[in-house]
């Protein structure tokens, strides 16, 4: 790595850059880096010294569901280079391959030992590293800041306890377990004692056991109390001494494990929608469930009732109705998504059985942070409806690319909060150990900075790879291992070679450039079109901008009587703009030492009234079609937002508008790609919202009506200029749509050294954030102390 000059400039990125107090963007912000900073300081002087992260699971490389083999990859990552970089292919080190067929289990820690041994001597010191970017050799060091895994693989090289009553690893003997009777499962409730003394939910009765928590919770173990524990024979919550103690440096991290947040939300978001939805396998009530609660004394009137052939189960807070069930369906069978949103919702819906199935841990991902608010707004009685919603606005905020410090206590809170709504209007066997592990997720945000570093997916899209390496199935490692070695090295020879893309960086981070897809057709268009067209081109242009203020100055000269008209005077420079310009450039175009630049003089004489007219076009690396493509198609890329500094007039007769930011949402109906001879400018006629056809309701949805357009007399926008974001049929108001914006998958958002992280604009979803506890039971009402739902089917069970 500090052979290649790129790449050895890249790894000091981290020290160059400038961090934004109260901002975390990226790991070298968080506390765990910086206990090692504070605690070896000749480690954290030098910015070239390594920060590592490990992951290791296991895969079925002959991909097939009936084989049971195992194979266990051991992969480093450097958290020294940039965000856009450090989690990629190229930089991913397949350190170690545990070979199967059985995994390794609790015995992983033999397997690990060359590894160990590596670390120990990186963190010692390597001398004689020579560094390409700077010409000079150094000692390099290295520390491992934390492994990332998922749960049951968190138990085989942490050596907890990962099932039974002591589940937890953060809570430890302090897990809020309790054992169901018939269920004979462990569910995990009493969340309260993570509130405030204070809290309002803390003096009222909990929901299974009846009354006030008065206890604190739990404070997680550090390393050094782990170690004196295991040492000293105490084996309740732990199975054994990890093998990572070895290393002089990790009892003091103040997190070792990462807690996984990509198997977290799958997991959480199928046991909603197994239990809303009633999947087999995957659905948490059921006789069992409801003897539970009746054993436990609370919702008692949810008990069972034995027939001769049959069981009647009442329905609970819980249960949908047939038709809910078909709407809830029918709403995630007809979103259309943009291209690489996810994948295409419409086929993971079986109407028929009123299910989805096959669902992917990305497709997970975006029902829990987007679409499942959506397809529930009318089902459900509020209470229920909105306990899950604020769940999913947990995981919306916990995800985002740059956490803000001073929210974390109260996003916290808020989960809590969330967790105590969840176990008044769920069974008891819903709250598994995924569903605890919800409430530790700030804490690790808090200690180790964002979450998209600390998660799986880039993990397991390498496992993808590593699995198409196998040709001979007789022996899997070893076609692995050959095709890595052959793909380091042909790697290595690339990065001395100009204008050769190397491997393992996905084109669309280097991607800068605009270009036109397909569907071009040539046609003369309207010429009041194009004037509108061009004036917007020249009014975003940083060049015309000082001719801008000339002509309205010389409007003013020229009509004194207006000259207080704000919206008059607007008028006139549109309408007659574009000519003056064109004389005034000319005129200064004769004198001598003009200073009018080449684009200048092309941008005045105006665009070619024949346009080249495109279907998509391709913006930075985003996608974006004519509604008449999306029509044919099964994605949606037409959806734009634009957030201007425009004029806001209160009525027709208002004569003094203000100035002010308005966002603005349309659909792209036509493709320009306007010709001023010497270059292209990509413009997007749309159609834009009119603003009675916008609102935004309690919980900070947008609401559009695609009907009601507006802004006939401005339809045009830079391609440049806009954000992607796509439309949803809203199930409970008809014919209008909930506005949904597209994620920022790019991280080069980086202007010299200042990291701009996450633009969050008016369309995006939950804004508003949760609803305060205070606040939550006055906006939703209450269930009247009945918890058998009104309306909804009785169940049967043969």
């Amino acid at each position: 790595m500090f052979q290649s000059h790129e790449t050895a400039k890249s790894l000091t990125w981290h020290a160059a850059r400038k961090s934004i107090n109260g901002q975390m963007s990226y790991p070298a912000d968080s506390p765990s880096w910086k206990l090692l900073d504070d605690k070896w300081p000749e480690f954290g002087n030098e910015p070239r010294n390594l920060r590592l992260a490990l992951s290791s699971d296991g895969f079925n490389p002959h991909s097939s569901l009936s084989s049971r083999y195992s194979c266990w990859p051991v992969i480093l990552v450097t958290y020294n280079l940039p965000p856009w970089l450090c989690m990629k292919r190229k930089f991913m080190m397949l350190t170690l391959l545990i070979s199967g067929p059985k995994q390794p289990g609790n015995d992983i820690d033999v397997y690990l030992e060359p590894l160990i041994d590596d670390l120990k001597s990186l963190w010692v010191g390597i001398r004689g590293v020579y560094d390409a970017h700077n010409g000079e050799y150094f000692t390099l060091r290295a520390a491992l800041m934390w492994t990332i895994n998922d749960f049951p693989a968190y138990g085989n090289l942490s050596g907890c306890v990962v099932k039974g009553y002591k589940a937890c690893p953060i809570c430890g003997d302090d897990t809020p377990s309790h054992r169901l009777k018939n269920g004979h499962k462990i569910c995990y409730i009493g969340h309260r004692k993570w509130l405030p003394i204070n809290h309002l939910y803390r003096r009222q009765r909990a929901a299974f056991n009846g009354k006030p928590e008065y206890g604190i919770p739990p404070e997680p173990l550090t390393g050094e109390e782990v170690l004196h524990m295991v040492e000293n024979g105490d084996r309740v919550c732990w199975k054994k001494k990890s093998i990572f103690f070895d290393l002089e440096y990790w009892k003091y991290l103040p997190v070792r494990h990462a807690l996984d947040v990509m198997h977290i939300e799958k997991n959480v978001c199928d046991s909603i929608i197994g239990t809303l939805l009633e999947i087999p396998g995957k659905n948490k009530d059921g006789i069992a469930a409801r003897l539970d609660l009746l054993n436990m004394g609370v919702k008692t009137d949810l008990q069972p009732e034995y027939g001769e052939r049959r069981t009647h189960l009442p329905p609970g807070p819980w249960n949908l109705s047939r038709a809910e069930k078909r709407e809830v369906c029918n709403s995630f069978y007809g979103m259309k998504v943009p291209e690489g949103y996810s994948s295409n919702i419409k086929n993971l819906v079986s109407l028929q059985d009123s299910r989805l199935l096959g669902l992917k841990s990305h497709d997970c991902h975006t029902l829990m942070q987007q679409l499942l608010p959506v397809a529930i707004r009318s089902v459900l009685e509020k209470p229920a409806r909105y306990a899950i919603t604020r769940l999913c606005f947990f995981f919306n905020a916990i995800c985002a690319k740059t956490v803000d410090v001073s929210k974390l206590d109260k996003l916290e809170e808020d989960v809590v909060v969330t967790l105590c709504l969840l176990e008044k209007y769920f069974p008891p066997s819903f709250f598994d150990i995924m569903v605890h592990l919800v409430v530790h997720l700030v804490r690790e945000v808090r200690l180790c900075g964002p979450v998209y570093f600390r998660w799986m997916y880039e993990f397991e899209r390498y496992m993808k790879v590593l699995k198409g390496y196998v040709q001979n199935r007789t022996r899997p490692e070893g076609c692995i291992a050959e095709r890595y070695i052959a793909e380091e090295a042909v790697e290595f020879c690339t990065q001395h070679l100009s204008d050769v893309s190397t491997v393992g960086v996905p084109s669309s981070q280097t991607m800068e450039v605009s270009k036109p897809l397909s569907g071009c057709t040539v046609s003369v268009v309207d010429q009041d079109l194009l004037n509108q067209a061009h004036l917007y081109v020249l009014e975003n242009t940083e060049e015309v901008l000082p001719y801008i203020e000339q002509h309205m100055i010389h409007i003013k000269t020229a009509y004194p009587k207006f000259r207080k008209r704000t919206k008059w005077l607007q008028d006139k420079h549109n309408s007659t703009f574009i000519q003056w310009l064109r004389f005034k450039v000319q005129s200064e175009l004769e004198e001598d030492n003009h200073g009018v630049s080449e684009n200048l003089r092309w941008l005045a004489a105006g665009p070619n009234m024949a346009v080249p007219l495109y279907r998509s076009y391709l913006i930075k690396g985003i996608k974006f079609n004519i509604k008449a493509q999306d029509d044919v198609r099964t994605t949606q890329n037409s959806g734009v937002y634009l957030l201007a500094h425009t004029m806001q007039v209160a009525s027709a007769k208002d004569k003094n508008p203000i100035l002010s930011n308005m966002g603005f949402y349309g659909v792209i109906q036509e493709i320009w790609d306007l010709d001023y001879q010497k270059f292209t400018i990509p413009v997007f006629r749309c159609d834009w919202i009119d603003s009675s056809g916008l609102v935004v309701d309690e919980l900070g949805f947008t609401l559009v009506d695609l009907s009601k357009i507006g802004h006939r007399n401005d339809q045009f926008v830079l391609a440049s200029q806009v954000k992607q974001i796509f439309f949803v049929d809203d199930p409970m108001h008809h014919g209008w749509s909930v506005v949904l914006s597209m994620p920022n998958r790019e991280y080069n958002d980086v202007i010299g050294d200042e990291v701009l992280g996450d633009v969050i604009i008016e369309c995006e979803p939950f804004t508003r954030g949760m609803p305060n506890v205070d606040t939550f039971d006055e906006l939703v009402g209450e269930l009247g102390g009945q918890n058998i739902r009104g309306g909804c089917e009785d169940i049967w069970i043969e």
